[in-house]
């Protein structure tokens, strides 16, 4: 990948007014163009727009404030211009004609209006583009239960699941309901139907949304960041009815994501949780996004996966969590995977760099002892 310039290139022509279109339109027909995720306005400096990650100027001149505030009150109606004015943030969704969809915050800073653009792609990735295992595919064609996707923030939770929804769209009749804050990829029907409600813009609240969940006969749900106990427990009552459930928790490895939801719930209901974790939960996926050595690739996963098998379930119901990790390396060949092999994997492939697998590995010594046994037999170590 060639290195990114000082700045982006976005149309010199983005900001030419028009009187049919908003001038809006054409900043983010440009950061379409641009491939950008993010555009950003401010009052009295260059359009600033993210790509792979960076976080660069565009080459147009500073924008004044008062040309910032136009655009913002072209696109609201006076009911979210008043909105606006009573509480200084107001999230909006805009959509280009056979284009990408774009959440846009429009919010005060200094006495000034400014924009942030997150752009809604229609472009969804499958699992050999994401350079994912195969056992992720197989793991959406289950017809009940909890999947959660868990890891740092930007670490591609939400593209995982993306192509873990469009993989069921395109192969199963089905219902698939969406809650996010915000929609991160648009979905078009294919042999599923496809709604998807967008938090602050088609329903107020996640509270409100999932209380009219299973009103709306969903078969697969997409439960965004599961931020709360509330939000958890309406995901877990989903599966518990025969839905396929799809969410995402902060945590570093599968195994400690199932102590991250226990600490959701107050002391006093953890054992009831606990016990439907152990019986509904199908897979936990965590993921770690690391540069690649590959110029094609901006970055690539190191994933774990945990699936649910008896000693699993028994696990999780005995309090005993600190041993999934075994319970992962040592059914490996069913399906799952620790991050140490994923790691391994990646080196063996001269995808990353083994200085890079050091820093993120939960245990070095176990990997560099594994790398050992590759240089003694590089191809018939991994098996693939």
């Amino acid at each position: 990948m060639n290195a990114p310039t000082d700045r982006q290139p976005i149309d010199e022509h983005a900001g030419s007014a028009s009187p049919k279109v908003p001038e809006m339109e054409k900043f983010l027909s440009a950061l379409s163009k641009a491939d950008g995720s993010d555009l950003h306005l401010k009052a009295d400096a260059a359009p600033y727009v993210r790509t792979k990650s960076e976080l660069r100027p565009s080459r147009l001149p500073p924008l004044p404030a008062e040309r910032i505030e136009a655009m913002a009150m072209e696109l609201m109606t006076p009911k979210q211009l008043a909105f606006f004015s009573e509480h200084g943030n107001i999230d909006l969704a805009y959509e280009i004609p056979d284009g990408d969809r774009f959440r846009l915050n429009i919010y005060r800073q200094r006495g000034h209006v400014s924009i942030s653009v997150r752009r809604v792609t229609r472009a969804i990735p499958d699992f050999a583009q994401l350079h994912l295992p195969e056992s992720v595919g197989k793991i959406a064609e289950q017809r009940q239960g909890l999947v959660l996707l868990s890891g740092a923030t930007g670490s591609g939770k939400s593209t995982t699941i993306a192509a873990m929804l469009e993989h069921i769209n395109r192969t199963r009749a089905c219902h698939i309901v969406t809650v996010e804050d915000p929609i991160e990829f648009l979905y078009e029907d294919r042999k599923a139907l496809v709604n998807q409600r967008e938090i602050g813009i088609d329903v107020d609240s996640f509270e409100t949304a999932l209380k009219y969940l299973m009103r709306e006969d969903p078969d697969v749900v997409l439960i965004g960041e599961m931020r709360d106990h509330e939000t958890f427990q309406a995901a877990l009552q989903a599966s518990e009815t025969g839905h396929l459930v799809f969410g995402t928790v902060h945590a570093a490895t599968a195994p400690q994501t199932i102590g991250r939801i226990l600490d959701l719930f107050p002391p006093d209901a953890r054992g009831r949780v606990r016990q439907s974790l152990a019986d509904n939960l199908r897979a936990v996926i965590c993921q770690k996004l690391l540069p690649c050595l590959d110029k094609a690739i901006d970055r690539i996963p190191a994933v774990e996966i945990l699936l649910r098998n008896p000693s699993v379930r028994q696990l999780i119901a005995e309090c005993r969590e600190d041993e999934l990790a075994d319970v992962i390396r040592s059914h490996e060949t069913d399906g799952m995977l620790s991050f140490t092999h994923s790691l391994l994997e990646l080196i063996n492939r001269d995808l990353i760099d083994p200085k890079v697998a050091y820093e993120v590995a939960p245990n070095v010594d176990e990997l560099k002892m594994l790398m050992k046994g590759i240089s003694a037999d590089r191809s018939g170590l991994l098996g693939r």
